[in-house]
């Protein structure tokens, strides 16, 4: 529960009436945010929460997972995590509303969130190597 709920439920001790100011004076809380929680709007933390693409358990199951592949020595590329992402996404769905993949800045903000993650950054082949190693290996 956020510090402007927590205001608002425990109330005055003493025999103010209770106001805005009332509250705000003791509980250090902004004016406005004791307004809006009292209307019933929901705190930011909340509302991301709500609007997360994992849910909490899945991101912890996809990071534990993550973090055992790079124990073994197969650090998991950046680009790959949406996709693992949008599997478990599907495999929770039972409704009929088709499931979009992530967005583009979602892998960051999972790295973010669990920053004991590891991961590393696909680069491409250099063309000069690629036309002398690859090539003969592949027509064989």
């Amino acid at each position: 529960m956020d510090r402007a709920s927590q205001v608002l439920a425990e109330g005055l001790e003493s025999e103010e009436p209770r106001t805005y100011t009332a509250l705000l004076k003791n509980g250090k809380v902004p004016r406005s945010t004791l307004y809006y929680r009292s209307r019933g709007r929901r705190s930011k933390e909340e509302k991301a929460r709500n609007q997360q693409y994992l849910t909490t358990w899945e991101e912890r199951a996809l990071a534990k997972y993550l973090l055992r592949m790079f124990d073994i020595g197969y650090p998991v590329p950046i680009k790959y995590i949406p996709s693992l992402a949008f599997i478990i996404a599907c495999q929770r769905s039972i409704t009929e509303v088709a499931i979009k993949p992530p967005g583009k800045n979602w892998p960051k903000a999972f790295k973010k969130r669990y920053s004991e993650l590891h991961l590393k950054k696909v680069k491409a082949v250099d063309w000069h190597r690629y036309d002398n190693n690859i090539y003969d290996k592949i027509t064989l």
